[in-house]
C-alpha cells in the first residue's frame, strides 16, 4: 500500500476522486435541502393565502360566527380533498370546519398563536402527516371582540412527493455526472501524465542499453530534466573513455621500458619475478580498459555469471587444500556497474576467505528490493574485534593468512566507496570465521 501511495500518479488519480466523491455528494445534500426549504416556503405561503380568502368570508353577528355553506375554493367543498379548514376559539374550542373535514378526527393540541400571530406546522390526522398555518384574529363587536384562531390544513403527502420525485431525479443525474466526471477526469489525467510514463520508458530502455539518450519530445515542466540527464550520460560515456584511453596509454607506455630492461643480462631471478610481475599488471590493467568499454554504470551486470566463474576457479586453485566453496545463487541479482570492478571486488575477498578458511567458504547472493547484498564466509581463525576495521588500511593484514601485501582489501574497499556501498566485517555464526558483507543500491 504504501508503494502504492507512493506513485505521484496514484496520488493524483485518488485525489481527482476524492474531489468528485466528496464535492458531488455534498452539492446534491445541499440542492436537496434548499429545494426541500423551497417547498415548505411554497406550502406556508399557499396555505396563508388561504387563511385569507377564508377569513373574507367569515362574519361575527351577534357575538356569533357566520360562515357560508360554500367557500370559494372548491377543494374546501369536497368531502376528504385533501385541503381543510378549522376555526377554533381562544380556549381550543371548535367553531367551524369546512364541508372537506366531515369523517375526519378533530386533532388535539391545534396551535394557539397569539393574536395577530400565526404558526406553520406539521401534525396528524388519522395518522396522516398534514401541514397547519394557524393564525389568530379578533373581531370588533359592540359587545366584546370575538377572539378565534383559523387552522387551514393541508395533506402533506403531496409535498412530499414532490421532493421525493425532485431527490430522485437530482441523485440519478448527480450519478451520471460522477460518472461522466469519472470518465473525463480520468483521460484527462492519464493524457496529462502520459509524458511521465513515456519519460520512465526511456529511463528504462537507457538503463537497458537499448537507448543512449532520452527524447526531449516533453512538456517544459520536463524538457529540463531531460536535457540534463542526457548531459549526465554524455558526461559518463566521456570519463569512461577518457578513463579507459588512460590506462591503455599508461600500460603501453611501461611495456616499452620494461621490454629494454628485461633485456639486460645481469638481472637476478628476483629482479626478473617482479618484472614479470609488472608484466602481468601492466596486462591486467590493459584487459580492465578494454573490458570497460562494453558496459556502463546503469546497465549493470549479471553478478551470478561472475560469481560462478570465481567459484570454480578458486576451487581449482585450492584443491589441494580439500576446500569446499559452497555457493548459494540468486540468478536475478544485478551489480549497477563495472564487471571488471565487480570481479576485483569478490575475488580478492574470496581470495582471502580460500586463504584464511580450514575446509570450508560460502558465498551467498542476495536481492532485497533495490539492495543487493553479497556474503562471503569462511570457517578460519576470523578476524579479531580490534583489526576488524584497520584490515582496510593499506599495508595493514590480518594474521589468518601470511601471503599478500596488504593492500588488496584496500583496494575493495576504494572500490566499494566509489559505488557508494557498504562493506562489513564480523565474525560468522554458521562458520565462526570471519564475515564480509557487500551492500549496493540498485
Amino acid at each position: 500500500m504504501r508503494k502504492l501511495l507512493s506513485s505521484l500518479k496514484v496520488r493524483i488519480v485518488v485525489s481527482a476522486l476524492l474531489l468528485i466523491l466528496v464535492l458531488l455528494p455534498i452539492i446534491g445534500i445541499t440542492v436537496n435541502n434548499a429545494f426541500e426549504t423551497q417547498i415548505n416556503v411554497a406550502a406556508k405561503n399557499q396555505l396563508k393565502a388561504y387563511v385569507y380568502s377564508v377569513l373574507a368570508m367569515a362574519e361575527v353577528e351577534d357575538n356569533q360566527l357566520q360562515m357560508p355553506s360554500h367557500l370559494l375554493e372548491n377543494q374546501f367543498n369536497v368531502i376528504g380533498s385533501g385541503l381543510y379548514a378549522l376555526i377554533t376559539t381562544k380556549d381550543n374550542q371548535l367553531l367551524w370546519t369546512s364541508n372537506s373535514f366531515l369523517g375526519l378526527n378533530t386533532p388535539i393540541n391545534l396551535p394557539k398563536p397569539a393574536t395577530g400571530r400565526s404558526t406553520f406546522d406539521s401534525i396528524l390526522i388519522n395518522d396522516k402527516p398534514q401541514l397547519i398555518y394557524s393564525f389568530s384574529v379578533s373581531f370588533a363587536t359592540s359587545e366584546q371582540p370575538f377572539t378565534m384562531t383559523l387552522h387551514i390544513i393541508k395533506n402533506q403527502q403531496e409535498y412530499l412527493q414532490q421532493i421525493q420525485k425532485f431527490s430522485n431525479t437530482l441523485w440519478t443525474w448527480l450519478l451520471v455526472l460522477t460518472a461522466l466526471l469519472v470518465i473525463v477526469q480520468l483521460s484527462w489525467l492519464l493524457w496529462t501524465l502520459k509524458p511521465l510514463g513515456q519519460f520512465s520508458q526511456e529511463l528504462s530502455a537507457v538503463e537497458q542499453g537499448t537507448s543512449k539518450q532520452l527524447s526531449t519530445r516533453y512538456p517544459v515542466e520536463l524538457q529540463k530534466v531531460a536535457q540534463q540527464l542526457n548531459t549526465l550520460l554524455q558526461t559518463e560515456q566521456s570519463q569512461r573513455k577518457r578513463y579507459r584511453n588512460a590506462l591503455a596509454d599508461l600500460a603501453h607506455s611501461l611495456k616499452t621500458p620494461l621490454a629494454v630492461i628485461q633485456t639486460q643480462a645481469d638481472l637476478s631471478e628476483a629482479s626478473m619475478e617482479q618484472i614479470n610481475r609488472i608484466n602481468q599488471i601492466i596486462a591486467y590493467q590493459l584487459k580492465r580498459a578494454q573490458s570497460a568499454a562494453g558496459s556502463a554504470w546503469h546497465l549493470g551486470v549479471n553478478v551470478d555469471s561472475i560469481a560462478v566463474k570465481l567459484v570454480r576457479t578458486l576451487s581449482k586453485i585450492y584443491q589441494h587444500q580439500n576446500l569446499t566453496i559452497e555457493y548459494h545463487p540468486n540468478k536475478q541479482a544485478r551489480f549497477k556497474g563495472d564487471e571488471a570492478d565487480l570481479t576485483e571486488m569478490l575475488g580478492n575477498v574470496l581470495d582471502n576467505a580460500c586463504k584464511a578458511a580450514k575446509t570450508k567458504v560460502i558465498l551467498t547472493l542476495t536481492q532485497q528490493g533495490n539492495q543487493l547484498c553479497i556474503t562471503i564466509e569462511d570457517d578460519g581463525e576470523g578476524i579479531p574485534k580490534d583489526k576488524q576495521q584497520h584490515i582496510f588500511e593499506r599495508g595493514i593484514r590480518a594474521d589468518t593468512y601470511t601471503q599478500g601485501h596488504g593492500i588488496g582489501l584496500a583496494i575493495v574497499r576504494d572500490l566499494v566507496d566509489s559505488y557508494h556501498g557498504k562493506l562489513t566485517v564480523d565474525q560468522s555464526a554458521s562458520l565462526g570465521g570471519a564475515k564480509f558483507e557487500f551492500f549496493f543500491q540498485q
